[in-house]
């Protein structure tokens, strides 16, 4: 498991982001828009102005905004990776960082790979768990319980309506009060 923190990331994923073509100068202004207009407000006035000027370069530009960031700590970087989302979903998808830690063993922050590893069985096996509780539940429904057998059975099945929901409760109640009266 890795314990990466946004910062980290950040250097790991600038020289993707500075790459030519990543990010636009529109998605870049957005980011830099959220940053200081949404809170919690990452950049002052200055900074945002300093960081959407148009005469510099774009690559310039994010590159003095990505330093800047990991100078500022960990909440600015988490923040920017906020709108990162918000602004680039399809870059943000790519970033190295992203998929070092798909990689990992790290299941904390890839919530999505959980999800699917439980629903791989499919309905057959769904079906097959029903056809067998149902043949039970049957068995159990058509064919008297012979006393000399299983005598200890009818008092389990009288204590266990304390454990299942009130509704299936009123009918184990009802088909063992007959047998109950016996004992």
């Amino acid at each position: 498991m890795t314990d990466q923190t946004y910062c980290d990331r950040l250097v790991q994923d600038t020289p993707f982001l500075t790459g030519q073509g990543c990010l636009s100068e529109q998605q870049v202004d957005r980011i830099v828009l959220q940053l200081n207009r949404y809170y919690p407000q990452v950049l002052t006035n200055k900074e945002a102005e300093k960081f959407r000027n148009p005469k510099a370069s774009l690559r310039v530009r994010l590159c003095d905004l990505l330093s800047h960031l990991q100078r500022s700590g960990e909440r600015h970087c988490q923040e920017f990776y906020r709108a990162l989302y918000i602004h680039a979903q399809p870059l943000h998808n790519h970033l190295p960082s992203r998929h070092t830690l798909q990689n990992s063993d790290c299941t904390e922050l890839d919530w999505g790979s959980e999800s699917r590893g439980l629903s791989d069985r499919g309905p057959v096996s769904f079906l097959a768990g029903l056809g067998l509780a149902t043949g039970l539940a049957l068995l159990l429904y058509c064919c008297p319980p012979d006393p000399k057998v299983l005598p200890g059975t009818r008092r389990i099945l009288g204590f266990s309506p304390v454990i299942i929901d009130r509704h299936v409760s009123r009918y184990l109640l009802a088909f063992l009060a007959d047998d109950l009266g016996g004992l």
